[in-house]
């Protein structure tokens, strides 16, 4: 895997991965920027959601679950002193679908916890607290 971030001006930053996406990193105005993009913690918090959800999916489709929609809101807590690591990351999905079966959506969020999602597994090794919730929606 490769990226390149490259200094654009002031406190701003544009990143581009491997495959060729792009992104803008920018501070606060407070802090030179022009909160004109995702500050890079945001994008590790995102990046963490995104990857955890990408599994709960996953296993739920190979389960044959009729998902019809995944969303997780996350919840950080971040050190006071420098540098401000993260404390503590709550996970909750909101996963839809019809006629979900609750012990495989939990069994989903739980492996994707505990075995495949790299980015929660690394932040939990490093010392985050990393807490999982769900609901099911039917649709």
């Amino acid at each position: 895997m490769k990226a390149t971030v490259r200094w654009v001006k002031d406190v701003m930053f544009l990143g581009e991965s491997g495959s060729g996406h792009t992104v803008v990193m920018d501070g606060p105005e407070a802090s030179g920027g022009h909160n004109l993009g995702l500050r890079p913690m945001e994008m590790l918090l995102i990046g963490t959601g995104g990857c955890s959800s990408f599994d709960v999916v996953s296993i739920l489709r190979k389960a044959r679950q009729d998902i019809t929609d995944c969303e997780v809101d996350m919840q950080a807590t971040r050190a006071d002193a420098v540098p401000a690591v993260f404390e503590s990351i709550h996970m909750h999905f909101k996963v839809s679908g019809r006629n979900l079966s609750e012990k495989q959506v939990e069994r989903a969020v739980a492996l994707s916890a505990d075995k495949y999602c790299s980015a929660s597994i690394m932040l939990s090794s490093a010392g985050v607290k990393i807490s999982h919730t769900f609901e099911i929606i039917e649709s």
